[in-house]
């Protein structure tokens, strides 16, 4: 918009200054026109009573002819005096020799190189005919045009350069509403500042303000039942867990097996209830900490408890290079979360024959590497997605990846997802990156 507001005002300012210089040469040849032809008139009238008392006392002469040849320099007007059979009598020292190619009456005539003015003696015996170079005219209005086209090619850059500033000084305030409306997401809710905004924006600051707020509620209604209900479902899945397991111990036969089908469904409904209370937190926005914290620690405590239940613990393997630390202004809540929910995945969908390896590198990277076959660019970004699961068969939400991607943009943490993992032609990598950490 301010790139075409710019255009938009300099073609027209250009234009209109174009259009005045046009009008004003037009206007400048006229007034030029009668400017010359009053000094052409005037001139003859003045030479004729000059030039009569001059023929009267010629008139002892035995010549009638008399040519004004003498050199006094270049001649602005030029003259010749004729008598009524078209005779040349004599001229200026600039005329032609040949008499003028104009007829012998009063007024104004134009030639192909010459503006000519006739004026007569009493009686029209005596003919002075004043001629004015067109060449003249020609140069004058050119040189006065110059005058007015030559601002202009100066004027126009400097004109860019004044309505860019202006333009832009102007339009601020729709940038700086524009960056505060994209700044709202989910987890940023604030209201739009409009104070400092014009008066033609501050309706619009309002209607977004209005907007925040219902959205804000939602999001509030939203997270709350989530929670609720994670929350009240944990006690009646627990007893209900508790319940199958008793009553697959006291029964046999194909009742026993149906028991552990609904032992199944109970466990997968626990940890869909345990996800959507951890996706809850994320939303909340617990990811934000001022405390600095010592990530490392936590992440030896996760992998430390996920080897304890584990069924085969050798499968998970830490690597700390020698010096590497995550310290930083962190939520050790929100990193724990992040880390169970990598690790639960890299275990469920990576191959079981294959380890999974924790790397935290002196860069403030961590890498968590499985093996897996690789991964296609849409499957790629469908697990990335709430809900989103790829082709795998093990059990899951699909919440995983999600709700760590959400908690490490509120902790400002770089997240990236890989297949192939570095250095190999298969396997799964997930690479965080601490931009703020301290090595």
């Amino acid at each position: 918009m301010t790139r075409r507001l710019i255009l938009w005002l300099t073609g027209a300012a250009t234009a209109f200054w174009l259009i005045a210089a046009g009008l004003g040469v037009s206007v400048m040849h006229d007034e030029f026109g009668e400017i010359f032809d009053g000094s052409l008139q005037e001139t003859a009238e003045r030479l004729v009573p000059l030039i009569v008392d001059e023929m009267d006392r010629r008139q002892g002469n035995a010549s009638s002819r008399h040519d004004e040849t003498d050199d006094a320099g270049e001649e602005y007007l030029v003259y010749q005096v004729r008598n009524a059979a078209g005779e040349l009598l004599f001229r200026s020292h600039d005329a032609p020799a040949e008499p003028f190619d104009v007829p012998l009456k009063r007024g104004f005539f134009t030639g192909d190189t010459y503006r000519f003015f006739t004026a007569s003696s009493p009686g029209d015996t005596i003919f002075v005919q004043v001629a004015d170079a067109l060449a003249n005219r020609s140069e004058a209005l050119n040189e006065g045009s110059l005058a007015l086209f030559l601002p202009v090619l100066v004027l126009i850059p400097v004109s860019v350069l004044l309505i860019r500033q202006i333009v832009r000084r102007t339009l601020a305030p729709v940038d700086d509403l524009r960056t505060a409306i994209e700044e709202k997401d989910g987890g940023n809710m604030a209201p739009v500042p409009s104070d400092m905004l014009p008066r033609e924006l501050r309706p619009i600051a309002r209607s977004v303000n209005h907007l925040l707020t219902r959205l804000q509620s939602a999001f509030d209604a939203e997270r709350e039942f989530t929670a609720n209900s994670a929350h009240e479902l944990r006690t009646p899945i627990a007893g209900a867990l508790a319940q199958t397991q008793m009553l697959i111990a006291e029964l046999d036969g194909p009742g026993k097996r149906r028991a552990q089908q609904i032992e199944v469904s109970l466990i997968n409904l626990r940890h869909t209830a345990e996800k959507l209370l951890q996706l809850a937190r994320a939303e909340a926005g617990i990811g934000g900490d001022t405390e600095s914290v010592d990530l490392a620690r936590v992440l030896e405590l996760v992998v430390t408890d996920f080897k304890r239940g584990a069924p085969e613990p050798e499968r998970l393997r830490l690597h700390r290079e020698a010096g590497a630390s995550l310290k930083g202004n962190y939520s050790e809540d929100a990193f724990a979360i992040v880390l169970r929910n990598l690790i639960e995945n890299a275990l469920l969908h990576g191959r079981r024959e294959e380890p999974v390896d924790i790397y935290l590198e002196t860069e403030s990277v961590v890498r968590i590497v499985n093996g897996a076959a690789l991964l296609s660019r849409d499957e790629m970004a469908t697990i990335r997605q709430r809900f989103g699961r790829g082709s795998t068969v093990a059990v899951g939400s699909g919440l995983g990846l999600s709700i760590a991607e959400r908690l490490l943009q509120q902790m400002n943490i770089g997240f990236e997802v890989l297949s192939p993992a570095t250095g190999r032609a298969d396997g799964f990598e997930v690479v965080l990156r601490f931009k703020g950490a301290a090595a």
